[in-house]
């Protein structure tokens, strides 16, 4: 376990692995703020949320997710809980995701962290219920991970195996 995380913050510290957590986290920002209509609230399909699977092949996505959440987030309009605890919830989902052994599980941990924590804090911003924020943003996050995500996978892949 060790070993796999010094390996990774060595991989993470090279001005390449700096600058694609930057592409990761201004992409994920620049489509989570593009489209905000969707991207915010009890009900919403975050595309951007497409690029959490991205730690399953680069472990670099990591620290860009989080930090273009963090971006994302302050736009958003929900002050700093969602600043705070959103981007929590996608730094955790993201460590998760790097973790699973295959494409379509890398999907899962975003689904089920930000259901949880997103739809509980938004039940509290918001006049939904904890059950249906967090129904509302797990369907939400199925349509981004499972739809948009697992095929963005795969076309990367091809192009750039798994390290």
């Amino acid at each position: 376990m060790f070993n796999d995380v010094k390996e990774a913050w060595r991989e993470m510290a090279t001005p390449g692995g700096i600058a694609k957590a930057a592409l990761i986290g201004a992409a994920y920002a620049m489509l989570t703020i593009f489209f905000a209509p969707i991207s915010y609230g009890p009900v919403q399909v975050r595309v951007s949320e497409a690029l959490t699977l991205l730690p399953w092949i680069w472990v670099e996505a990591i620290p860009g997710l989080f930090v273009g959440c963090i971006i994302a987030n302050f736009a958003g309009g929900f002050g700093i809980i969602d600043v705070v605890f959103g981007s929590l919830a996608t730094l955790l989902a993201a460590i998760l995701t790097r973790k699973m052994p295959s494409k379509v599980t890398a999907a899962v941990p975003p689904v089920v962290v930000n259901a949880v924590i997103v739809g509980a804090y938004l039940s509290f911003l918001t006049d939904f219920s904890w059950q249906a924020a967090m129904l509302y943003v797990g369907i939400g996050e199925v349509v981004a991970c499972f739809c948009l995500g697992v095929p963005l996978l795969i076309l990367l892949e091809k192009k750039f195996p798994r390290a």
